[in-house]
């Protein structure tokens, strides 16, 4: 029963930070709210205790939220900036876990080089949904966040299989050699992108069965789907290679296999709702364990330090500051390294960080916030050797990842704002005419499709319809689709046009949900058909209330 109230609990502390985010009168990002109840939920008063076990943490809220951000990720647009993120996700990784291991050995003589390159390979991961809630949507410049979004995606499985490699090294397991390291990289990562594609490709295939077997049942369905990003990952893992990057492979894959498009309504639009429920209670219940950790970590940390004689307590706090600036710095080097050797040898086809202003490379410099990722990394190095002696200087690589992680959000919540401040993302006008354009072309075709159909309906005998009453329904639909091809001129009206019969759709739609309400109340209808024409009355008001926005 406690496990089960503790659970209760997370999901309540989940709830109530959504809440506490709109009713404050300033804006604080969602990541800083859910540390801060656990955190004060870890606090003795309230004596809440979660035992954080990194592998079920990485299996149980890792897959699903890849899983959902490889799924939305637009994959044109991946694919289009792929050279910026192999850069960031491979080589920037690469020089972050030299670069930044070499700091930390030299800053804290306590760890070993292995443990400093440990260290380092954990902090190397960012975290788009943490950059997301401390800027909100829309903020930055889409080329630049499809970049950013694809690093932060990516780079988990970079810095965790580098995790796992200095780990390695340092129990005894691996013999360090670049050849030997490189390859196994590779083979660890490949292996799991091709592990996510084919257990995605199965499923697809066997989608259609499964289908035919629950008779079109959108619980079954979406049931199997929840399944998905569990399976890659746990069968990627049990071969050997990257659940990580299987999750995300098998996220990126589910757009492109066509399951989504060739799924039932009903299913399309559960998916859709349940999906979003869980990305919010995994999101919130992995910064709220990070909130939960806090406590135990400042003072097992503190405690420790103080036994250790070769470690002074501020020295902890003061290699906390030094290492994220330290990544800072590195980050903005590294971008502006690029912007140059862009200008210079690639004046053909640039990379996109050419067109970056100095502005722009801070942006993207405090963008790389670490989170979630960064903590399981960290508590997932053993307490112990091969040999049963402690894992060196453990407690200072977790107190000092722990440090990062909120100096990182801090820092972001406070440059992040200032650097956008009256910053251009983009062309709006620009958009609202793509968007025009789309529902004129979508138009056409569908005016096309309406002719066939009346001819085909004209000259069907076995019908029985009335040649005047098709043509009417073809004229009136075909009227609607018709105000979207209008020329410039005209846009401004029909657009009043539009919204004045979506305002009258929707009062007549509200309308019929009371008196719906009211002949249940009445009972002159069961509870059935009452959930069954409200279903619909939603999907209808759900359209109209989309095209309100």
């Amino acid at each position: 029963m406690e496990i089960f109230f503790t659970i209760l609990i997370l999901i309540l502390a989940v709830s109530v930070s959504g809440v506490v985010t709109k009713v404050l009168p300033v804006r604080v990002p969602l990541p800083l709210i859910q540390i801060a109840i656990g955190a004060l939920l870890a606090w003795p008063q309230f004596g809440l205790h979660v035992t954080f076990d990194p592998e079920l943490f990485m299996v149980l809220l890792i897959p699903p939220l890849l899983f959902v951000d490889g799924w939305k990720t637009p994959t044109r647009e991946f694919f289009q900036n792929g050279r910026e993120i192999f850069i960031l996700v491979l080589v920037l990784v690469l020089v972050t876990v030299v670069g930044i291991g070499y700091l930390i050995y030299w800053l804290m003589p306590g760890i070993p080089l292995i443990a400093a390159f440990a260290l380092a390979a954990v902090l190397s991961p960012t975290d788009a949904v943490a950059l997301s809630s401390i800027v909100g949507k829309g903020r930055i410049p889409k080329r630049m966040m499809s970049v950013l979004e694809g690093e932060a995606l990516m780079n988990d499985a970079s810095g965790l299989v580098a995790l796992k490699f200095a780990v390695a090294i340092a129990m005894g397991t691996m013999v360090f050699s670049v050849s030997g390291v490189t390859i196994e990289f590779f083979k660890v990562a490949v292996g799991g992108l091709l592990a996510g594609v084919v257990v995605t490709w199965v499923y697809s295939k066997s989608l259609r069965l499964m289908s035919r077997w629950s008779g079109d049942d959108p619980a079954t369905q979406i049931v199997f789907m929840l399944l998905l990003p569990f399976a890659s990952y746990m069968i990627a893992e049990h071969i050997g290679f990257s659940g990580i990057l299987a999750a995300v492979a098998a996220g990126m894959t589910i757009t492109k296999s066509g399951v989504i498009r060739n799924a039932p309504l009903a299913m399309r639009l559960r998916a859709d709702s349940v999906w979003s429920m869980l990305e919010f209670v995994f999101n919130g219940l992995v910064f709220i364990m990070l909130g939960l950790q806090l406590p135990g970590i400042w003072q097992t940390s503190v405690i420790q330090a103080e036994l250790d004689p070769s470690v002074e307590t501020w020295m902890l706090f003061a290699a906390v500051a030094v290492i994220y600036f330290a990544l800072l710095i590195l980050r903005f080097c590294w971008l502006w390294l690029m912007k140059r050797f862009s200008r210079l040898f690639l004046k053909k086809k640039p990379l996109q960080f050419a067109n970056y202003t100095v502005r722009e490379l801070w942006l993207a410099s405090f963008a790389g916030v670490r989170g979630a990722i960064t903590l399981a990394g960290v508590l997932s190095v053993p307490l112990f050797l091969s040999d049963g002696s402690p894992f060196p200087a453990r407690y200072q690589l977790v107190f000092i990842a722990a440090g990062v992680i909120l100096f990182s959000i801090f820092a972001g919540v406070i440059a992040l704002p200032l650097l956008l401040h009256n910053f251009k993302v983009g062309d709006k006008e620009a958009d609202i005419n793509e968007i025009r354009m789309a529902k004129a072309a979508m138009a056409e075709v569908a005016i096309v499709s309406l002719n066939k159909m009346e001819e085909r309906l004209s000259a069907d005998v076995d019908e029985k319809l009335d040649p005047e009453d098709i043509s009417e329904v073809a004229s009136r639909v075909t009227g609607y689709l018709r105000r979207r091809t209008a020329g410039q001129d005209e846009i401004d009206h029909n657009l009043l046009i539009e919204d004045l019969e979506r305002r009258f759709r929707l009062t007549a739609l509200r309308a019929e949900r009371g008196e719906l309400y009211h002949l249940r109340a009445t009972r002159k209808i069961s509870n059935e058909t009452l959930q069954s024409l409200l279903v619909d009355l939603d999907l209808l008001e759900a359209v109209l209330i989309d095209k309100e926005h």
